[in-house]
């Protein structure tokens, strides 16, 4: 049959899309983008913030009138809304015919059989959120080939308050070393060059299966793999960073000197009230580390603006630490509160126009502060790796190890050489934007 597959969300949605699309590949189905000719439609659903509820509701009503008017035969919704509002979907969108919650979407084939079999009858298949997901064939990258994300455990135990991840994915469970190596393995073998580590934390990686953290090894060992330059980590929580990760970043050469840290706020009472368990000056202190450490690391954040109890004199303290530390990436959301979560309920709720307010000034300053940095880095030589042409131009767009795909900046490469995505070449910055950099290949 032929599928088409919509995946929205996070990477770590992503890696679970690419499983499905694996195990649909080996089970001899065939994948389209024209919603007019799909025999089967997939959504791999969000539902973090409400923005991401809204976008996968609005697209799973979007494809149901495939249902009822075009040739899709089966509906099928996974992935984070399904687990959290399987009921809900089934009652008020009869078009669904399949729903497969966040722990079971190696059941996919399966699905689709057990449907076209049982015409009329829906199929759920809702596991315990114990254990990882049995998925016996290999990805199907949507990345392009040159890069890929490597999903090193499932789940979360932080239960910060404004969090619902814990409750649709379940406690923290680390993937087995030996099958992320031989994950990364077939990864290098079809082309890829670099793997982006991710996991909704990625520092307390191995806690569970070995009795201690463990990422530091697994980078080790990933180090050794021929054809993989870059290894990039993501979604580091700074109270769980330790110095044998930070020594495994500085000596392990494929590892870039870059962290994604994300830390949320700055002021103690407002950490405390999201359940977080760093203090600003814990904050200061492991920033200082790292950057003393590793003096060319790329240090990025996310932010939380508009939680309930801040106040304006809170939002200036973050202000004041935003352009002292000088974070080099940097992403703000205003607070969404989320239906089961502690903090949708706490008093102190603030209005939509200030959170959006406070949100613009710090991406403001950060847009500063970037600016100053992008200007810093003329001059410098840096290796790029290829993403594709300008059209119409003798130029490439790129990235360094300082920019993961997707959400950081780009390097815009003049050159007259045939280049292709995937290629490593040494650049001389030249010029600067706000967020993105210019320069010329270094023959």
């Amino acid at each position: 049959m032929k599928i088409l597959f919509v995946s929205l969300g996070c990477d770590k949605n992503l890696v679970d899309t690419e499983f499905m699309l694996g195990t649909l590949r080996d089970a001899g189905h065939t994948f389209t983008n024209d919603e007019t000719e799909a025999d089967v439609i997939v959504i791999n659903s969000c539902c973090f913030i409400n923005d991401a509820k809204e976008e996968s509701i609005n697209t799973i009503l979007e494809m149901a009138e495939y249902k009822d008017k075009g040739s899709c035969k089966v509906l099928i919704v996974t992935g984070c809304l399904a687990e959290r509002y399987r009921d809900e979907i089934i009652a008020e969108i009869p078009q669904v015919d399949v729903i497969l919650g966040t722990n079971s979407y190696e059941e996919i084939a399966k699905a689709i059989e057990e449907v076209r079999a049982h015409t009329g009858e829906h199929y759920e298949v809702y596991k315990p959120l114990e254990g990882l997901p049995n998925v016996r064939s290999s990805r199907s990258l949507t990345t392009g080939g040159h890069y890929a994300h490597l999903k090193i455990a499932e789940g979360c135990n932080k239960n910060c308050t404004y969090c619902i991840i814990p409750h649709i994915r379940g406690r923290y469970r680390s993937v087995p070393m030996e099958e992320l190596l031989k994950q990364a393995r077939e990864l290098a073998e079809q082309g890829v060059k670099e793997l982006i580590l991710v996991a909704q934390e990625t520092t307390l990686y191995g806690v569970d299966l070995y009795g201690e953290k463990s990422l530091h090894k697994l980078l080790d060992a990933l180090n050794e793999i021929p054809g993989i330059q870059w290894i990039r980590i993501m979604y580091c929580y700074p109270e769980e960073i330790y110095e044998e990760l930070i020594q495994s970043i500085k000596k392990n050469k494929k590892v870039c000197h870059y962290l994604d840290m994300p830390i949320q706020h700055i002021n103690n009472e407002l950490l405390k009230r999201m359940g977080r368990r760093t203090t600003k000056e814990e904050l200061i202190e492991k920033i200082s580390h790292l950057k003393q450490e590793i003096p060319d690391i790329t240090l990025r954040t996310t932010l939380i603006s508009g939680f309930p109890g801040e106040t304006q004199e809170m939002h200036e303290e973050l202000m004041y630490f935003l352009n002292e530390m000088e974070f080099d990436r940097l992403g703000a959301f205003t607070y969404s509160p989320e239906e089961g979560t502690p903090a949708a309920e706490f008093p102190d709720q603030i209005d939509e126009e200030v959170k959006a307010e406070w949100r613009d000034e710090v991406m403001e300053l950060q847009e500063e502060i970037i600016f100053d940095k992008n200007e810093e880095m003329k001059g410098r030589e840096l290796w790029v790796m290829i993403e594709g042409k300008v059209d119409a131009e003798n130029a490439y767009v790129g990235r360094t190890y300082r920019d993961a795909p997707d959400i950081d900046g780009y390097v815009f490469v003049n050159t007259d050489e045939t280049l292709m995505t995937g290629d490593f070449v040494k650049v001389k910055i030249t010029g600067a934007y706000e967020y993105d950099l210019i320069g010329e290949m270094i023959v």
